[in-house]
Parts: C-alpha cells; sequence; structure tokens
C-alpha cells in the first residue's frame, strides 16, 4: 500500500506488546519478542543472531497465539519485521488475540 508520495504504508495498526517467543527459519532456532502487532504482521527484537533475508518463510512460536507462519520484510540491528502469509490460518489467530487477549503495553515513567 502507498500514500500520494509513493511511500509504503501500513495497511494496519501497530499495537505495542511484549511476548517471548521462538523464530524458525531452516534449521535455525532463535529466541526472541515479539515488541509490535497488527492484523497484517509483527516486528520482533532478537535475542541472539538469526540469518533471514527478506522474503525468506519464518514460523514464530508463541505460548499465547501459537504458531504463526509469515514472511520476512527486513531484518536490521537486531530486529526483524515479519508479513504474515495470507494463506495461513495466522491472521485468524492474531484475530483472535486481539478479540481476547491483547492489552496495550505502554512505557512506566517513575519519579
Amino acid at each position: 500500500m502507498q500514500n500520494n508520495l509513493k511511500m509504503d504504508v501500513r495497511s494496519a495498526p501497530r499495537s505495542r506488546c511484549r511476548m517471548d517467543s521462538a523464530v524458525r527459519y531452516m534449521r535455525q532456532i532463535a529466541d526472541c519478542r515479539i515488541i509490535d502487532i497488527s492484523r497484517s504482521g509483527l516486528a520482533i527484537e532478537l535475542h541472539t543472531a538469526f540469518h533471514a533475508s527478506a522474503g525468506s518463510t519464518i514460523v514464530i512460536e508463541n505460548d499465547e497465539i501459537g504458531l504463526l507462519e509469515g514472511l520476512v520484510r527486513w531484518n536490521r540491528g537486531g530486529r526483524m519485521g515479519i508479513q504474515f502469509r495470507q494463506n495461513s490460518n495466522s491472521i485468524a489467530k492474531v484475530a483472535a488475540y486481539f478479540r481476547n487477549f491483547h492489552q496495550e503495553v505502554r512505557p512506566v515513567l517513575k519519579r
């Protein structure tokens, strides 16, 4: 999706979260944390090096949502953006998560 300036824009609004997960690609498995999620994809923060280039199909394992399949859109600086595969049930799982469990995570400021 593009705006009138020919810049890519998000197809769905993001919600912040913190969910510990694991990411799998081929024979690699790494611990990660989902840092934001939307109905079309998510962003993860990796705890170790993980080699998957843009366009690679990966699987996110999460206790709250289950297995999510997606395509790597970008991978840099210890973070990765994933777009859910349209033909998987990942979109339905995320919709159920938003409907039943999600609470927006906001930073806490202490004085």
